[in-house]
């Protein structure tokens, strides 16, 4: 049964349903059928016989896009509406006909679909197959579009045309097999659909790698194509047309299946069901408009030239019905029945996997979410980057789960050529020799280390070979960026070697990731600056060190005068300049541990234990630096910052061929300053030669090359500052390239394992050491800010012992002057040899003017002579060391006030 032979079935059961409900109604639609003979030219004298000679006021069709464009016209100039089911090309829309309404969506609502299902499995091309009519082309450029969006480029586009044999698609198909791309797009109806799906599977192109994805225009006529289609499609993917599960839509495929023996309504019987219920509504709705035409006869018509589109009359309910389609709104079979711009609107598509037993619902896509496996769920927190996982299980073509790359080697590739550059210097990483005899390059070095690895590691063979960028007499042929437009005019397939990913160079060709390090660099000699002169002892220290040491020395110095003078009678005997020279020579002694004389005052020495902590941390660490400062060489480079470079004016160095002599250009260098070299060794004798004898003074080159130098050179050179961004070496390939994807991942495998490591060593041995030897710009030097903590411990530790000396003081004074009492004196004490009181008592005795007459006896000690102090004490002499011991003070005859004779 064809598609008009079930739409037509669709709008009979849909007239007979309404009117069976709506017996009530003033109206009833009368169908009148012409046969197009599917073709363009019956679908039109169909139309026009409709309208002209029937008078109709409205027509359900035309069945398909190529018959719509007249049509569409005819109905716009007779206020016919024509409504269709079917017609689906988005190219109708341009036009711009009031009267055409499409009670379905056009086939540009499901692209954003089919790029979500390209984008979620990570496929870079894709090729359409289409139908070379209005239908298949009308898909183009809304599909473009939206591939672009995901940055998803289509390679080639196959148009087939309605009739073309089997013997023409087979060659179109095998045309489409000696290309990479793997990922095909059909756009068909079903009856071109399954001859192009049998020959695939033919050839074999149904298979293990190929990925086949069907519009709706297939999808949704599945039913209609035979159980053999399912066969030859297994594995395809499909997006379908969804209608939600309404009891209306349930009840009537369970009628349809019972009145035609069990045959499925497919999507456009459900939508020409939906236009006869919307049809019918609406010309009740206009009951009592004048449904005749206004016929407007043109009298000087020539009967020989005439057509019958002269007299073609203008239907008077045209407008009212067109208002009326415009505004009805139900819940039909197809869903919510509502125009908007003349069409209805698609917001959800059935992702389908076609096996041999029929179809399986992988997923759904919503316009608001994207792909699902399933309606009805939050979904919209999953990461867009594993959006693959919001689908079932997929059985892909040759039967297998694995989801193919999308692309493939064709069957008749040749190996693909890859450049490298031809080098006079710097041969680690790219160096090309020819065997004497054969005259065979072969290529080896770092760089083709590391592409040889990452091409084992891809998951599929790739067949190449190393083609040098050279003449016939082993010449370059040029420098980087000319090898890399080879690549983009096609003379190569590839570019490998020491090319640096540049933004101009990337306009024609992509890079994979980088795998070197990047930055560009200044190089530039170091001298020998080994502290000398006379003055050499005092560089260790900084100025604001010195001066804190010699101020804690004067602190140290005041405290000891402090402490020693409350203690110490000789020292408080002593005249002022007397106790500076002793205070501050115990101070400065200290430094060398030689103060001598021990200290009277408890809190000096508790004091003098704390200094003496400090001054050995502060003697160590001067020694050492200054040791350092007179025995090790200290390399400094001659100049420090770029800007001195450009100040000085001398000559920089680069690389022959690279890059970085453009770069020098637009940073202001003079270009009669920069001098090129080719190798480490020409560049060691420029840097020799310096500035004034045509030499250089600096270079300037990526840090990958510097390393090879430095490596040599490491201890008569250092790298200044700034680093300059550079992306490092890569890759280059044709633009869009499938190759670029999987190499630059299989690169990010390789530098984090240690096989980059192993090509490292064998080619950049003994970089690392030499990079990693500092270059010192000042000397090094002992600051304040080292010792800080140790200072503020002395001088806390000192205010302490301060606080604690007067404390004891004030105490010590409390103690000798008690409160005043009366003294009782014991006269007949047989031991009492003086008074314990000073002075004669006040007070009441005072007043008594009694006479108290003591008795001073004499006070001996033995073999030692006395000496009396003025604060009553009694000192003896031991040789040289003085001693002191208090004692009680002697009793003085207290003078009364007055004198009385005794």
């Amino acid at each position: 049964m064809t598609l008009a032979d079930s739409s037509l079935r669709a709008i009979n059961m849909s007239l007979s349903d309404f009117y069976n409900t709506h017996s009530g109604f003033k109206t009833r639609i009368v169908l009148d059928v012409r046969d197009s003979k599917e073709t363009v030219v019956g679908a039109a004298a169909s139309a026009l016989y409709l309208i002209k000679k029937r008078e109709v006021v409205a027509i359900i069709g035309p069945a398909t896009s190529m018959q719509a464009p007249f049509l569409i016209n005819l109905g716009n100039q007779s206020q016919v509406p024509i409504i269709s089911f079917s017609a689906t090309s988005p190219l109708l829309d341009s036009l711009r006909s009031p009267y055409f309404i499409r009670v379905t969506h056009d086939d540009s609502a499901q692209v954003h679909a089919i790029s979500a299902i390209i984008e979620s499995f990570r496929w870079r091309e894709v090729v359409p197959i289409y139908v070379d009519n209005e239908f298949g082309e009308g898909i183009l450029p809304s599909l473009v579009d939206a591939l672009q969006e995901i940055n998803v480029r289509i390679r080639n586009r196959s148009a087939i045309s309605l009739h073309s044999s089997d013997e023409k698609i087979e060659k179109e198909l095998y045309k489409l097999m000696t290309m990479p791309t793997r990922v095909f797009i059909v756009h068909m109806l079903p009856d071109l659909g399954s001859r192009l799906f049998s020959i695939a599977k033919k050839i074999r192109m149904i298979d293990k790698g190929y990925v086949w994805i069907v519009t709706n225009g297939i999808a949704d006529l599945m039913s209609l194509m035979g159980q053999s289609s399912f066969e030859d499609m297994h594995g395809v993917l499909g997006v379908k047309t969804y209608f939600s599960r309404s009891k209306e839509l349930t009840y009537l495929e369970a009628r349809w299946r019972k009145r035609f023996g069990g045959e499925e309504l497919n999507n456009f019987g459900c939508w020409a069901y939906d236009a006869a219920t919307a049809l019918a509504m609406s010309i009740e709705e206009i009951s009592n408009v004048n449904k005749s035409f206004n016929k407007t006869k043109n009298i000087s018509r020539n009967d020989d030239i005439g057509t019958d589109l002269d007299d073609l009359g203008v239907a008077l309910s045209g407008p009212k019905l067109l208002q009326a389609l415009s505004n009805v709104s139900f819940k039909g079979v197809a869903g919510r029945f509502q125009l908007k711009h003349g069409k209805r609107e698609a917001k959800v598509f059935k992702i389908i996997n076609i096996e041999e037993s029929g179809e399986r619902t992988i997923g759904f896509w919503t316009s608001k979410v994207g792909l699902v496996k399933s309606l009805g769920v939050n979904q919209t927190g999953i990461n867009m980057s594993h959006s693959s996982r919001r689908l079932r299980p997929i059985i892909w073509p040759g039967d297998i789960i694995l989801v193919p790359k999308g692309w493939d080697f064709p069957t008749n590739a040749k190996k693909l050529r890859i450049a490298v550059p031809k080098k006079d210097g710097f041969k680690n990483f790219v160096e090309v020799t020819k065997d004497a005899n054969t005259n065979v390059p072969t290529v080896t070095g770092f760089c083709i280390d590391v592409f040889d690895m990452v091409i084992k590691q891809m998951p599929y063979h790739v067949h190449y070979e190393y083609v040098p960028f050279e003449t016939p007499d082993g010449k370059s042929i040029g420098n980087y960026d000319e090898m890399v437009y080879k690549v983009f005019l096609g003379e190569f397939d590839g570019a490998v070697g020491d090319t640096t990913i540049l933004a101009n160079r990337s306009t024609y060709v992509d890079f994979a990731l980088p795998y070197s390090e990047t930055g560009i660099v200044f190089v530039v000699p170091v001298k020998d600056d080994r502290e000398k002169g006379e003055w050499v002892f005092l560089k260790p220290l900084t100025k604001e060190l010195w001066f804190l040491i010699a101020a804690s020395f004067l602190y140290i110095g005041i405290m000891v005068w402090i402490f020693e003078n409350q203690a110490d009678d000789d020292f408080k005997s002593q005249n002022t300049a007397d106790k500076m020279s002793s205070v501050f020579y115990f101070s400065f002694s200290t430094l060398f541990f030689a103060h001598r004389k021990p200290s009277e005052s408890f809190y000096t020495r508790a004091l003098v234990v704390v200094w003496c902590f400090v001054l050995l941390i502060l003697t160590q660490s001067y020694t050492a630096t200054l040791t350092s400062m007179l025995t090790v060489q200290e390399l400094r480079p001659t100049v420090k910052h770029m800007d001195d470079l450009k100040k000085s004016g001398v000559n920089i160095g680069y690389q022959s061929g690279s890059f970085t002599f453009e770069r020098l250009k637009q940073m202001g260098y003079d270009e009669s300053r920069l001098k090129a070299y080719d190798t480490p060794q020409e560049m060691h004798d420029l840097f020799l030669n310096k500035s004034s004898n045509g030499g250089i003074d600096a270079a300037f080159d990526e840090v990958a090359y510097i390393k090879i130098f430095m490596a040599k050179y490491c201890s008569q050179y250092s790298i200044i500052e700034p680093t300059f961004k550079a992306d490092g070496f890569g890759f280059a390939f044709p633009l869009g390239s499938p190759l670029v994807s999987d190499i630059s991942r299989q690169i990010l495998n390789l530098t984090e394992g240690e096989t980059m490591r192993a090509i490292e060593n064998k080619w950049l041995l003994g970089e690392k050491s030499c990079l990693h030897s500092t270059m010192t710009d000042s000397p090094i030097q002992l600051d304040h800010h080292s010792f800080e903590a140790l200072f503020l411990i002395v001088f806390v530790a000192s205010l302490l012992l301060l606080l604690l000396m007067l404390a004891s003081k004030l105490y010590q004074r409390r103690q000798r002057n008690p409160p005043s009492h009366r003294l009782e004196h014991h006269a007949n004490a047989p031991n009492d040899q003086y008074d314990n009181e000073d002075n004669v008592g006040d007070g009441d005795e005072a007043g008594t003017n009694e006479h108290h007459i003591l008795e001073v006896k004499p006070l001996l000690v033995q073999n030692q002579p006395l000496i009396e102090s003025s604060e009553g004490t009694i000192r003896h002499r031991h040789g040289k060391k003085l001693t002191s011991k208090t004692i009680e003070p002697l009793r003085r005859v207290a003078q009364p006030s007055r004198m009385n004779s005794v």
